[in-house]
């Protein structure tokens, strides 16, 4: 059974879908403006939703034809053995799948709590205004990377991190832990190890001092996680 979605968890992953929407030359948004990259966030977690369920389904169908084909079509029993192993492997990844969709609509139903989307706002807002100063922290960070080379989905999974850390009082493990499971989901295994080199060797260098940090809180305080 998925565990229970925690609220900032879920603002998180709405900064992350928002993010992926906006103009990356915007340094500050109105409040519509704002408004609609969360809204277009929540129909992307209810395509999500839609795209698992029916990908769960096609792979059920395509493990059970592999069963039939292991009974009448197999040569011998080695054969027989691949083709149940793929059938059970697919059935698998069905279960996998279905446990996230699970997941999902308690995601979205805490989307449209306002305390989330207000930490949302938060977060996206803070990411415009201190676009340069977030970026000049990665960019010492990484190691034979620029940021510019990195995809779109982890360099924004990188800059929600150290948002939360350096203006929103994130502690470090918090929100080095929260960008490896925002990793793990929407990337992959090697991403998540990635970005969790990177924010470490982040957190283990002074601040830059370009400017004073200001602690931009969320409107409302919500549970931390």
């Amino acid at each position: 059974m998925p565990a229970r979605q925690q609220p900032r968890r879920t603002a998180r992953e709405l900064t992350l879908l928002g993010l992926s929407q906006a103009s990356g030359n915007d340094q500050k948004l109105a409040q519509q403006d704002l408004n609609a990259l969360i809204l277009a966030a929540v129909r992307t977690l209810s395509s999500e939703v839609r795209d698992a369920l029916e990908t769960a389904g096609l792979e059920v169908k395509r493990g059970s034809d592999r069963l039939n084909k292991s009974e009448v079509q197999a040569p011998d029993v080695h054969s027989s053995r691949v083709m149940v192993r793929e059938a059970i492997s697919l059935t698998e990844q069905a279960i996998n799948r279905l446990g996230a969709a699970l997941d999902l609509p308690e995601m979205i139903t805490l989307a449209n709590q306002k305390a989330v989307r207000d930490y949302a706002f938060e977060l996206i807002g803070t990411i415009k205004r201190r676009k340069a100063e977030i970026s000049a922290e990665l960019e010492r960070s990484l190691v034979d990377w620029s940021l510019s080379r990195l995809p779109q989905l982890d360099r924004n999974i990188l800059m929600i991190a150290v948002a939360e850390i350096r203006y929103h009082e994130v502690p470090n493990q918090v929100a080095i832990n929260e960008a490896v499971e925002l990793a793990k989901r929407y990337s992959d295994e090697e991403a998540a190890r990635f970005i969790n080199g990177v924010l470490r060797r982040f957190t283990n260098q002074k601040p830059l001092a370009i400017a004073e940090p200001e602690v931009e809180t969320p409107p409302q305080k919500i549970e931390q996680k």
